[in-house]
């Protein structure tokens, strides 16, 4: 079976950022099978934009101009992309050489429509003693609960995905007012994305393939205290964000089965090294585990009350005057750059 052709995506928005953005770009020139094109999407930032188009001639630059942050930057890029696979890299991680063949098997399967690999955590400064595997995905990485071999998956990880392109078309990009913008330490539009997925297509299959592998970086600043307990707290109000648009029930399934059993079995394993190996950190692990529950129950359940309070609307209160706008800056984004494939806006029936 001929492989898919495949579009990479990476997405830049810091100056500060650009070493390792050239770093993303060479890993991703250096796979076995070849992206049909790597589209750098840039983020409100027309010097960075100008820097990529001079230095990095082999990219095809887009920049981002709907709403600043992540999810607007993504959609840029698919607007533009042209192959049958839209494969999203982040700008400070490293791909491994056969990390789009991996993902391209997946796609063997025609009712796969994701797949998502392994992401290592490239610890700047070391890994802190006291840092869970359970909660990797702090800093963007796979973490301790996710399955160990090829198997399907609610929701693909952000730094390593792949969809075919037509899902797109049909269900419309990521949810802008959800993801990452900057460094405020948010995220779950693609976790959103994923279920709307799984909505309109019951029968579709996300899959998770750890063969895929990338290096994602950790700086010394999100090795702290500190930022475990900013993004554990956002990552709360993000998922409040998630539920308001697919719904309670969807929006932490997983999330429950997470936190009655690999959580417990986390804290146990910490008090477990305690004992066994007297590893006095254990306790430390084992108490990262509870505060960091703790701590992102407590963003969701702050966001809840909040919201009672607002105006906010529901999930199925006028989201077509939002799918329209969207709609039409994308379609405006892929006039302007290529007269190529547009995003559809987002279809929330």
């Amino acid at each position: 079976m001929t492989p898919p052709s495949i579009s990479v995506v990476i997405c830049a928005y810091a100056d500060e950022r650009w070493d390792a953005l050239v770093k993303a770009v060479r890993s991703v020139e250096r796979q076995e099978h070849r992206a049909a094109e790597i589209v750098i999407a840039v983020d409100h930032n027309a010097a960075l934009a100008a820097r990529v188009r001079a230095e990095l001639p082999a990219s095809i630059v887009v920049e981002n101009r709907t709403s600043r942050g992540l999810s607007g930057a993504r959609n840029s890029g698919i607007s533009i992309a042209h192959a049958e696979v839209i494969a999203f890299l982040d700008d400070d991680a490293v791909a491994e050489p056969d990390w789009l063949a991996c993902l391209s098997e997946g796609f063997n399967d025609p009712s796969v429509v994701g797949v998502g690999g392994s992401i290592e955590p490239a610890w700047s400064t070391g890994r802190p003693a006291w840092f869970p595997e359970e909660f990797d995905w702090v800093v963007g990485c796979t973490y301790r609960g996710m399955p160990r071999t090829t198997a399907p998956i609610r929701n693909l990880i952000g730094a390593n995905m792949a969809f075919r392109r037509e899902i797109f078309d049909e269900i419309g990009g990521f949810r802008s007012g959800i993801g990452r913008v900057g460094t405020l330490p948010v995220g779950c539009e693609e976790t959103e994305l994923c279920i709307r997925i799984r909505q309109r297509f019951p029968e579709a299959t996300l899959l998770y393939e750890p063969r895929a592998r990338i290096f994602h970086e950790v700086p010394s600043h999100r090795s702290t205290w500190g930022y475990y307990l900013r993004r554990c707290y956002a990552e709360g109000r993000s998922k409040t964000m998630v539920a308001q648009h697919v719904g309670l029930s969807d929006g932490l399934a997983s999330e429950r089965r997470y936190t009655v059993r690999t959580l417990p079995a986390g804290v146990l394993r910490g008090l477990g090294d305690l004992v066994r190996h007297a590893d006095p950190l254990g306790t430390a692990r084992a108490a990262a585990i509870v505060v960091g529950l703790a701590t992102t129950t407590a963003g969701f359940a702050i966001s809840q009350v909040s919201d009672a309070w607002t105006d906010r609307p529901g999930p199925g209160a006028a989201p077509r005057a939002f799918a329209e706008l969207e709609g039409e800056r994308l379609r405006q984004i892929g006039v302007a750059a290529r007269d190529g494939p547009t995003v559809a806006p987002i279809d929330d029936r």
